[in-house]
């Protein structure tokens, strides 16, 4: 970092986490404990069966039995069992805690919590705290027109659905990340703990600064099986396990119970007394955080928590074992409204937990059942850090107008237009020194954002040795070479109410493909909760894209994300192709000003022609298409011959530069230049709310004449994208057709028959009559290619009417490139080696 860093306040969580008062566990407490805990799974198996007699207050029948049984038993009684005891811990210690369910599926484990603390009624108040209420609570899961089974965003304290597993622990660490004062009690199923993303994200822990950030406290949940099979980390040696989370720089903790018919409370106890000491332990490492004196990394304290799967559900079924088995996973009696006798050992089952203790006449929850309830914002389900909309504050960003190139021409200079961006983000980041952060995959320089790392560091508490760079404990920017951390991490800040961006190589984000669906997924449904208030957008910049990674080669050129991320809810989803760099500053500062969307910005890192100076960056930007008339030949009055357009950096110029050929060499053919920047504005108006009606498209594209597109991505999609507008069938376009490999730039373009070259003909030929006339034309530029690629095959570089060739609005397109750089004095334009200190990924 240079003398101009972040400046933050020192906020020390000594009082936030302090030590017990090293009373032992009572037997009241114990009573408390488990109260909760039977009401808990009470509510949740009748919640999974029941329609009808939620208190049995009469015998059960099959008519009070739901006709179609959904849900999932197995994890719920566990995840019950750790949220009573965080209650504790909470009324205890004052603890501003955050809790995150990886095992999602345990859904009415989240909403019976929610409903003893009370939160579920204040923002459903039809789901009162009376019989009414819980038959309410019971009928609306997992039924039409009710809630999902998961902890999805229905669910008041939820920031983690955990439909698809493996995103627990990034998810809490995102949220940690900025919080000094909050702990993040994260459960884990030993099922998610096997997928790729959770087994990576144990190193977390290796990023989290202990004075400046909150805690996570992991909860390995141990109930040995998944949906059919054991899981693997049940089925290992104990010490291989806490060797493991060792390896992993944890120090693990162990409470096992249940098994065997044991006495829930014997556990209750031994959880209890685990708990305060792994509090004791975090406690310790936050003092001497904030006294200055932690040496190295800390061991940050974690519990393996080993339970039967379904605890407490019948033990056999049928003569086959349920609870502590497979079986349990779903519903362990799916028959219980066909069968007599599953309906009996149902009854059984919910009168197990001696309702009748647990709930008054009226159907209200007894004072014991609901003594572990924290007060207001201290309850899990009404933390407003998993409404993170209530805590998110406005950046402060710098006008993005002072970060302009010049452009004295259109395309009179040159430069890499991330790296400029990376400017303007350096003062992003100090004028939010606690509410922004980027990123990435190990790609921040690569993908020219250098100048953050003048300002900041990137986090790290593992080992630094003397050669690293821009490493520090605290920093803004967050890199480990696993784009799910990167995306989980991010998410997880988003969601508490936090603002960042995630930079990525443009193939590579494809390794997030899911982990997108399902955060637009969240927002989708988010937007329709009136109690979800808005949080910031989730921002991608793909950098290093398709058209640029000619050193790579095959396997990093695929600009499929933008074709992955347009099949999401159009409310959600937005698309921009900046192409050089005063429109990206323009589209950034758009997105970081943005909520609830899905924002993908693909910008190119390396030198290009800056096109528009900003004022009519900023028009274009805000029209998101629009006319190049500096470019074009058409005629006032008059309409165009043929429409050239374009969307993307790589496209503009190599459509620039077929339109600066069709002037010279057809200087009677009129033709219009259009570029389309964001995406979006293709499709019909009731489509997409960026959608242009179609008398705009009209007037912009013509309902008759020929278009020749030349697209960043896969072609197909402007077809997509377009199918409904008149004209559609005159749509010619130009991709990337899945042709690559190690090679120059231009080559790149030829085999993928974007070039300007082939643009021209495509024009000559589908333009009516323009073919015959201009058959020496077309064949000067099929010479044209054919001596481009022989000059790079002895060469190993473009042919200098390519390398070197500039725009003048004159027309006279010539060949000086040269020229143009040399004119830009002062401006950051370097070699692609040289731009990442010799790191040409």
């Amino acid at each position: 970092m240079t003398d101009t860093t972040i400046s933050r306040t020192d906020t020390t969580a000594t009082e936030a986490f302090r030590r017990g008062n090293g009373a032992e566990v009572d037997e009241p407490t114990i009573d408390r404990l488990d109260a909760w805990w039977r009401t808990a799974n009470y509510l949740s198996v009748g919640q999974i069966y029941l329609l009808d007699n939620p208190l049995l207050r009469r015998p059960l029948t099959r008519d009070d039995v739901k006709p179609r049984l959904l849900g999932h038993w197995g994890t719920t009684p566990g995840l019950n069992f750790v949220y009573a005891h965080l209650n504790r811990a909470i009324q205890e210690r004052d603890l501003d805690t955050l809790y995150v369910t990886g095992p999602g599926h345990g859904g009415p484990g989240m909403v019976a919590n929610a409903y003893l603390d009370g939160t579920y009624t204040e923002v459903y108040p039809r789901i009162g705290q009376d019989e009414d209420g819980v038959r309410r609570l019971f009928r609306q899961f997992s039924f039409p027109g009710g809630i999902p089974s998961h902890a999805a965003p229905e669910t008041p304290g939820s920031i983690h659905e955990g439909g698809e597993l493996g995103y627990a622990l990034s998810h809490a660490y995102g949220a940690a990340f900025d919080n000094p004062d909050l702990l993040v009690a994260a459960v884990v199923g030993d099922g998610e703990a096997e997928t790729g993303p959770l087994a990576t994200s144990w190193h977390s822990n290796k990023f989290i600064d202990p004075l400046h950030d909150g805690v996570v406290l992991p909860i390995l949940h141990l109930n040995g099986y998944k949906i059919a099979n054991p899981t693997v980390l049940a089925r290992i040696p104990e010490e291989e396990l806490l060797s493991l989370m060792r390896g992993y720089g944890h120090t693990p903790y162990v409470v096992s119970g249940g098994f065997d018919g044991e006495d829930p409370r014997a556990v209750h106890r031994r959880m209890a007394e685990t708990l305060d000491r792994v509090l004791d332990h975090v406690a310790e490492i936050k003092a001497a955080a904030a006294a200055g004196t932690l040496e190295g990394r800390p061991a940050w304290p974690m519990i393996v928590l080993r339970t039967p799967k379904g605890w407490t559900c019948p033990a056999e079924i049928d003569g086959k074992p349920a609870e502590g088995s497979w079986r349990a996973h779903q519903v362990p009696l799916a028959s219980a409204r066909d069968t007599e006798e599953h309906l009996q050992v149902l009854e059984g089952w919910l009168r197990s937990y001696r309702p009748e203790e647990l709930f008054d006449d009226e159907g209200r929850p007894v004072a014991l059942a609901t003594a572990l309830a924290p007060t207001g914002d201290r309850r899990m389900s009404a933390n407003p850090v998993a409404n993170g909309g209530l805590l998110k504050r406005d950046l402060v960003l710098p006008d993005f107008r002072d970060y302009a190139v010049d452009v004295p021409t259109h395309g009179g200079s040159i430069d890499e237009s991330t790296r400029v961006l990376g400017r303007w983000l350096a003062d992003v980041v100090l004028a939010n020194p606690d509410t922004f952060r980027i990123f990435g995959p190990d790609e921040t320089a690569s993908n020219r954002l250098n100048a953050v790392l003048d300002v900041t560091d990137k986090q790290w508490d593992a080992e630094v040795v003397p050669s690293d760079e821009h490493l520090a404990r605290a920093g803004r920017v967050m890199e480990m070479l696993s784009e799910h951390q990167c995306q989980g991490w991010l998410e997880g800040y988003l969601l508490t109410g936090r603002h960042g961006l995630f930079t990525s190589y443009e193939a590579f984000i494809h390794i997030v493909d899911s982990m997108l669906n399902q955060h637009a997924k969240w927002l989708k449904v988010s937007k329709t909760i009136p109690w979800r208030r808005p949080i910031a957008s989730l921002n991608y910049l793909l950098s290093s894209h398709v058209w640029r990674q000619d050193h790579n080669g095959l396997s990093h050129q695929d600009p499929g994300f933008i074709d992955h991320v347009v099949n999401k809810k159009p409310d959600i989803v937005r698309v921009y192709l900046p192409f050089d760099a005063n429109t990206l500053l323009s589209t950034y500062d758009h997105c970081l000003r943005s909520v609830d969307y899905v924002n993908v910005v693909v910008a190119g890192k390396q030198p290009t022609f800056n096109w528009l100076p900003m004022d009519e960056a900023i028009a274009h930007m805000t029209r998101g298409l629009g006319i190049f008339d500096w470019a074009g030949t058409e005629v006032d009055g008059e309409e165009p011959d043929v429409v050239l357009a374009c969307a993307g950096d790589v496209p503009t110029l190599e459509t620039l530069a077929a339109a600066s050929i069709l002037r010279r060499e057809v200087p009677s053919l009129r033709v219009r230049v259009v570029n389309v920047v964001d995406l979006m504005r293709l499709v019909s108006e009731g489509e997409h709310p960026h959608g242009l009606s179609d008398a705009e498209f009209d007037a912009v594209f013509t309902p008759d004449k020929p278009v020749v597109f030349a697209y960043h991505g896969y072609p197909w999609l402007i077809h997509r994208l377009t199918y409904r507008r008149h004209g559609s069938g005159n749509l010619h376009v130009r991709g990337y057709t899945e042709e690559g490999t190690t090679t120059t730039p231009f080559d790149m373009v030829m085999l993928n028959d974007m070039d300007r070259y082939h643009l021209v003909i495509d024009v000559l030929d589908r333009v009516p009559g323009l073919a015959s006339r201009s058959a020496g034309l077309r064949q000067r530029m099929q010479d044209a290619r054919m001596a481009a690629r022989a000059w790079t095959r002895e060469h190993g570089e473009d042919i200098p009417e390519v390398a070197d060739w500039t725009w003048t609005d004159d027309g006279d397109a010539h060949h000086d490139a040269a020229a143009v750089r040399s004119a830009n004095v002062g401006v950051d334009t370097v070699s692609a080696t040289a731009a990442t200190g010799g790191d040409n990924e």
